[in-house]
């Protein structure tokens, strides 16, 4: 596998681990302002999408896709957003983010500047859903 010194997903996890598969990694992001917000992390060190082979790429768009959906079933987001930026870590990882008409970003990206101060309430029950995603997560077993 290749790895890169100095990229901080080749020398770490990059959040809290969940799941790790021979050619990927599924982490939990992003607790306090976005309960359930998971990076995809492809494990070998590649800028886009378009560097793994074909068979690599429907591999890794299906994991991410078995993400989404259980970000879906345990979060319940009125909208899931994905990304797959790499502008500052140029290291292949899909964002997946639960979104919700009253967070505090929406329906900017998260990465906009907040239109709305935090729902502590609301936050609070979200963060009570992340036991039940990381068992989800954790259960991904083997991506075909």
């Amino acid at each position: 596998m290749n790895l890169v010194p100095n990229c901080p997903l080749c020398e770490s996890d990059g959040g809290e681990l969940v799941w790790r598969g021979e050619r990927a990694r599924v982490i939990l992001v992003e607790h306090e302002r976005f309960p359930g917000f998971c990076r995809v992390v492809w494990n070998g060190h590649v800028a886009e999408q378009t560097d793994l082979s074909g068979d690599d790429q429907a591999w890794l768009m299906r994991l991410v896709a078995r993400v989404e959906r259980a970000v879906r079933e345990t979060m319940m987001p009125d909208k899931v957003n994905l990304a797959a930026f790499g502008n500052m870590v140029p290291h292949l990882h899909w964002h997946i983010i639960p979104r919700y008409r009253w967070d505090t970003h929406f329906p900017e990206a998260v990465w906009a500047p907040p239109q709305r101060e935090p729902d502590a309430a609301r936050l609070a029950a979200l963060a009570g859903r992340l036991p039940a995603l990381r068992t989800a997560l954790a259960q991904l077993g083997e991506v075909s």
